[in-house]
């Protein structure tokens, strides 16, 4: 559903991205945060991509060999950047907001007493952060915008899709599609096809469960966001 600027896409699966499409002109200019390019002869997308979305939880449940105590419920249960960890998530690199070549990830403020769980939490929290950056110069074109949310990881994970609303401190509506990326590929093939007119005059998929942000929770996460700028901005742009 999302074909104009009512409704703004955002997908969790092994990578990530949030997007905006309508109908009609690119923007005469766009931040160096995002890209654009066209979906078809009449529709223009503009938005930002990150390369760490599911596929960094999945390394993380491997690598720290994750058991019930670092379940979703056990997730949910975790207060806000309560574990004191900075963390970059660009293990498999960057690409909005700054595109750097040279940006790997890093876990900061480890100590002896760091469990498994709070390395995991931080990692969901450190990638709703860079969509809380992407949206900041996504959501200008279109202020009013729903953000509709799917994907794999965010499926499986109630807790990260509520991290994210508390993060970008807007509701977001859980698409019941799981691969909401590949129906609407499908869609705009049907149309070029002539099979369907109009894929703007189809009926949305019913909405599934609205994740409503916490403001006081916001609050804390623009505290943790502001640390990790701090981090990336020496660490990645300033190489040590």
């Amino acid at each position: 559903g999302c074909v104009d600027k009512s409704a703004a896409g955002l997908m969790v699966g092994t990578s990530g991205a949030m997007r905006l499409a309508w109908a009609g002109e690119p923007p005469d200019a766009v931040p160096d945060s995002l890209w654009c390019y066209r979906a078809d002869h009449r529709r223009v997308v503009v938005g930002g991509a990150l390369s760490d979305g599911g596929g960094l939880y999945g390394w993380l449940s491997g690598a720290l060999k994750l058991g019930a105590d670092a379940d979703d419920a056990a997730l949910a249960a975790m207060e806000p950047d309560a574990h004191g960890l900075t963390l970059l998530p660009f293990w498999a690199g960057e690409r909005s907001t700054g595109w750097s070549a040279r940006a790997r990830g890093a876990i900061l403020g480890l100590t002896m007493n760091t469990s498994p769980a709070e390395i995991v939490r931080a990692a969901m929290e450190a990638v709703a952060y860079r969509f809380a950056l992407i949206a900041k110069s996504l959501l200008p074109f279109a202020p009013e915008a729903e953000i509709r949310a799917s994907g794999g990881a965010l499926s499986a994970s109630p807790t990260w899709t509520q991290i994210l609303s508390d993060a970008l401190g807007r509701p977001l509506q859980l698409a019941p599609a799981r691969e909401a990326s590949s129906r609407g590929a499908v869609l705009l093939a049907l149309e070029s096809l002539g099979v369907i007119e109009d894929i703007a005059a189809l009926p949305t998929l019913a909405p599934g469960q609205t994740f409503t942000p916490d403001q006081a929770r916001h609050a804390l996460y623009q505290e943790g966001l502001a640390r990790q700028q701090r981090a990336y901005e020496a660490i990645i742009r300033e190489p040590l």
